[in-house]
């Protein structure tokens, strides 16, 4: 059976969403900020309010009209949105066929597929956190070389600014963000299932991901002060050139009175 899960936005309005839901005769239930809901089919979807939704025995057909039903909630909707397919199946015993990308459920209820979905959720909103790095990275890669080879970058101070405020602006957004990839407290009260949601997020790598991205993180912090303290170099380079020019105009007023 397919599980399938999407990063969409960088937020839903979760109430807002449950309300139109329900008039949508869909029946949402709530777990914390998190809405699941049944489909007729026996196919599960949970929407997480960090712009993620995990679907469980749908079709993508089915997925694709659910997001699009949703879409007016979607809160910055993301360039391009992440998709990650696995396949999942019942058993005696939960546990994960990394071979096979597959997940096996020993129960087929909702907290069961719910504890897995938080891992899978994060998964995707960690890929869009690494895709939104590496677009930055890569948008930038000329500057530390043209510095080096000249002392100096061609670009002038309003688009050395916008890079700043930029780079700024994404270095903030993910370390603000990067409590979405903690343990849910969905789990505080359920901890019998956390163990199942561990066992996900090892799989996953998220640990070991989110660390890429913060040493990444480190690379655009570093990129930021070198534009910033050129930035600084410019004015302070502008500010000489008006005192001197300052001073010439004053020579030249002292030389013309001094004739008169």
């Amino acid at each position: 059976m397919r599980c399938a899960s999407y990063c969409f936005s960088q937020s839903y309005t979760i109430d807002s969403m449950g309300l139109f839901l329900r008039d949508s005769f869909y029946e949402p239930k709530f777990f914390d900020d998190v809405i699941h809901i049944s489909f007729n089919n026996g196919g599960d979807v949970f929407c997480f309010s960090y712009g993620c939704c995990v679907f469980w025995n749908t079709t993508e057909h089915q997925e694709k009209n659910f997001l699009d039903s949703i879409k007016s909630f979607a809160v910055d909707v993301v360039r391009e949105s992440i998709c990650d397919v696995c396949h999942y199946d019942l058993g005696s015993t939960t546990t994960i066929l990394e071979e096979e990308d597959s997940i096996i459920l020993s129960e087929d209820n909702p907290i069961m597929k719910l504890s897995f979905s938080h891992a899978l959720s994060q998964s995707v909103k960690l890929s869009a956190f690494e895709q939104d790095v590496l677009n930055t990275i890569e948008s930038t890669r000329s500057l530390p070389k043209e510095l080096a080879e000249q002392g100096k970058t061609s670009l002038p101070r309003k688009k050395i600014a916008q890079y700043v405020g930029k780079l700024f602006a994404q270095r903030n957004f993910i370390n603000l963000h990067t409590d979405l990839l903690d343990t849910p407290e969905f789990f505080w009260k359920r901890p019998k299932y956390e163990y199942f949601y561990e066992m996900a997020a090892t799989y996953l790598d998220l640990k070991t991901r989110l660390d890429i991205v913060n040493r990444k993180l480190d690379v655009i912090h570093e990129l930021y002060g070198i534009l910033l303290d050129e930035l600084k170099h410019r004015h302070s380079s502008f500010l000489e050139m008006v005192i001197v020019l300052l001073i010439f105009i004053e020579v030249v007023l002292t030389i013309i009175k001094s004739f008169h």
